[in-house]
């Protein structure tokens, strides 16, 4: 995408969020209440609140999650949430203004191409799924003769029970071969970026109940937009929340660190 459009949408963000940011303060005034007043009835925080007022738009999260707070912030003044958030322009823009359309590589494709591109993916998918329905059926298997076997040790001397145990340990995920192990559970919906030894490798938006694990080989960062509603565990360690509800925070895992917890880290500003 051109860094010049980029630089324009966000622009036109900037100057929007101002002109809805003033009418927004304009609101409260009138009614006589101040930011912390309308913080605890948005369950918004108080700092966010006011940089919406002054469209100070680096200060906030991502554009989809600054239209969520313009609701909230609306409806608990008694007003139209659902329109004021709807003028600002959460990203939209930026797909409908593209250009070169028809001299992308995409728009080369031909029916059949794409065709043949999912017929691939529907290979790639049956392989794939082949393969973890074999390893899960030797799984099965191996656990069964272990079952089957045990109580013929258990007749020769009653101490050899205990050898059938340590079966759970050969199902250890192979992903210990890494230093830096971070498991990641959702308990509200919240935006993600997750970084592995320098590389962005996911970047999107999760729903409640989703549970994801990323492994790195020297460090691995974290940065919800929603740190209120992700658990984090550092190494098999007891979860821990990254944050408040509506905070954006971020996570910096090394495999230098000695403590398994989570490291104390300040909201974003």
């Amino acid at each position: 995408m051109n860094k010049d459009i980029v630089s324009q949408a966000e622009q036109n963000q900037s100057d929007k969020l101002s002109e809805i940011g003033a009418y927004l303060r304009q609101a409260r005034e009138e009614r006589l209440l101040t930011l912390e007043q309308v913080a605890a009835k948005t369950l918004i925080q108080a700092r966010l609140l006011n940089a919406i007022e002054h469209g100070k738009l680096h200060q906030l999260p991502e554009p989809v999650y600054i239209r969520g707070f313009i609701k909230r912030y609306a409806d608990a003044l008694g007003l139209s949430g659902a329109e004021v958030a709807n003028a600002f322009p959460a990203g939209s823009g930026l797909r409908a203004t593209q250009p070169s359309w028809k001299n992308s590589p995409a728009a080369q494709l031909r029916p059949i191409h794409l065709y043949l591109i999912y017929v691939l993916l529907i290979v790639a998918a049956v392989s794939g799924l082949s393969y973890l329905m074999s390893r899960s059926a030797s799984w099965v298997s191996a656990e069964t003769n272990n079952v089957i076997q045990a109580p013929a040790t258990e007749t020769t001397t009653p101490e050899a029970s205990p050898t059938a145990s340590p079966a759970p340990q050969a199902t250890t995920p192979a992903a210990s071969d890494k230093p830096v192990r971070v498991a990641v559970t959702l308990t509200e919906q919240s935006w993600l970026r997750v970084e592995v030894d320098g590389q962005t490798d996911f970047q999107g938006i999760l729903p409640e109940g989703t549970e994801r694990t990323w492994t790195a080989d020297s460090q691995l960062t974290v940065r919800a937009g929603n740190a209120g509603g992700v658990q984090v565990s550092y190494n098999d360690s007891k979860p821990e929340s990254m944050g408040a509800a509506g905070n954006v925070e971020e996570v910096t895992f090394s495999a230098s660190q000695d403590s398994a917890s989570l490291p104390v880290t300040a909201p974003l500003q």
